[in-house]
C-alpha cells in the first residue's frame, strides 16, 4: 500500500512528495494557504502560495513575506507534484487545494460553503481519491435558510430598528462575512458605518478590485447624530466592550451559524440572531463529499467524530484528523 500523499504532522498538513505544507500552524519553509483566516494563514512560513485574491488579505494582515499567487485552476508542479487552487466558496480568495502525484488525487477544502454568496466564488466540486473536509455545522441541526431568504430578515430588522429611531450594530468577521452583511444592509438605503478592522480589510479588497457598496469608517469623530438609524458593522470582539456604548440607542444583532440553535443570541444578550454563515451546513457537507466521488474521507476541525460517524455508517472510508484549525480567532486592528 502507497504511503498517504498528505499526512498530518506536528507542523501541519504536509506533501512529503511535493515538500509543502498546507495551511501549516507552525513555521514551515513552504506553505500552501487555503484563505486569509488567521486559523489557516499564520506568520512565520518561508514562502507562501496562495490565490491572487489572497495575497493582498495575507500581506495586511501578516506583513511582508515571500508571498507566490496564483488563479484558479491554473496548475503548476512542485517538486514533480501537480498543485492547483480551486474556488472553494468560504470567503473571498478561499481556495481548495487540489495535490495529483502520479495516479493519486487528494482535495484539501479548508474552509468551504456550498451557496454562491455573489462575492467568495462558487464553490467547486473536485474529483478525487481522498477528500480532506471541514466539519464546523456537521450536525443535521445546522440547516441554513437560502442567503435571500435571510437578508430579507436582516432588512427587516434594520428598517424595524430605523422606525423606532434606533441603530443597528450588527457583528461579523471582518473578512467574510462582514462584507456580505454590507451587501444585504446597503439594500435598505441606510447609511453604513464600519468598526476600524472592517473598513481595513474592506479597503484592502477594493484596492485589489473588489467592488463593494458605500461605507464610512467610524471614528471618535463621527458625529453623534448621523449614527441615528444607522447600521454599524464591527467583528464579535467587540461584544461586551465599551466601545458598543458609544451607539446608543442601538440594537445589536450577531450574525454566525451558531445562531441557528435557539436560545445562542440569548445567552449573549443581544437582540438578534442571524444564521449567517461563511461555513457549510449539514447538508452542504454531505452535498460536497458525495460530489467528490471520494472513497476516503478524512474530517478535520468542528463536529469530527459525529460527521465521520456518519460518513463511516453511509459507506465511506472516513477518518478524523487533530488539527489546529477552528475558530477565526482574527487579529483585529485598533478601531
Amino acid at each position: 500500500m502507497n504511503a498517504p500523499l498528505i499526512t498530518c504532522t506536528p507542523n501541519g498538513l504536509y506533501c512529503d512528495a511535493g515538500e509543502f505544507y498546507i495551511d501549516p500552524w507552525r513555521p514551515v519553509p513552504k506553505a500552501v494557504i487555503t484563505h486569509g483566516h488567521s486559523d489557516h494563514a499564520r506568520r512565520g512560513h518561508g514562502a507562501y502560495l496562495c490565490h491572487t485574491l489572497t495575497r493582498p488579505i495575507l500581506e495586511q494582515r501578516l506583513g511582508p513575506h515571500a508571498y507566490q499567487c496564483v488563479e484558479w485552476n491554473e496548475p503548476l508542479h512542485i517538486n514533480g507534484v501537480e498543485v492547483s487552487l480551486h474556488p472553494a466558496g468560504h470567503v473571498i480568495g478561499s481556495s481548495q487545494i487540489r495535490v495529483r502525484y502520479k495516479d493519486e488525487i487528494w482535495v484539501v477544502s479548508g474552509d468551504y460553503k456550498t451557496e454562491n454568496d455573489g462575492l467568495s466564488g462558487a464553490f467547486e466540486p473536485l474529483r478525487c481519491h481522498t477528500f480532506i473536509t471541514e466539519s464546523t455545522f456537521g450536525l443535521p441541526v445546522y440547516q441554513w435558510q437560502p442567503q435571500a431568504q435571510l437578508y430579507n430578515s436582516l432588512q427587516a430588522w434594520i428598517r424595524r430598528n430605523q422606525a423606532d429611531g434606533f441603530t443597528s450594530v450588527l457583528l461579523a468577521y471582518s473578512l467574510g462575512k462582514a462584507q456580505r452583511v454590507l451587501d444585504a444592509a446597503a439594500a435598505t438605503g441606510a447609511r453604513i458605518f464600519v468598526h476600524g478592522a472592517v473598513a481595513a480589510t474592506n479597503d484592502t479588497l477594493q484596492a485589489a478590485g473588489i467592488r463593494l457598496p458605500d461605507y464610512r469608517r467610524w471614528t471618535t469623530e463621527t458625529p453623534k447624530e448621523e449614527l441615528k438609524g444607522s447600521v454599524v458593522i464591527a467583528p464579535a470582539s467587540v461584544l461586551d466592550s465599551p466601545w458598543l456604548r458609544r451607539f446608543q440607542p442601538c440594537r445589536l444583532g450577531v450574525c454566525s451559524g451558531w445562531m441557528q440553535v435557539r436560545g445562542h443570541a440569548r445567552r449573549q444578550n443581544v437582540d438578534a440572531g442571524f444564521a449567517l454563515s461563511d461555513h457549510a451546513d449539514w447538508n452542504g457537507l454531505l452535498q460536497a463529499v458525495k460530489a467528490t466521488g471520494a472513497s476516503r474521507v478524512l474530517v478535520t476541525h468542528g463536529f469530527t467524530a459525529a460527521f465521520s460517524r456518519y460518513l463511516q455508517e453511509q459507506g465511506w472510508d472516513a477518518q478524523t484528523l487533530q488539527t489546529e484549525y477552528g475558530e477565526e480567532h482574527e487579529s483585529e486592528p485598533a478601531a
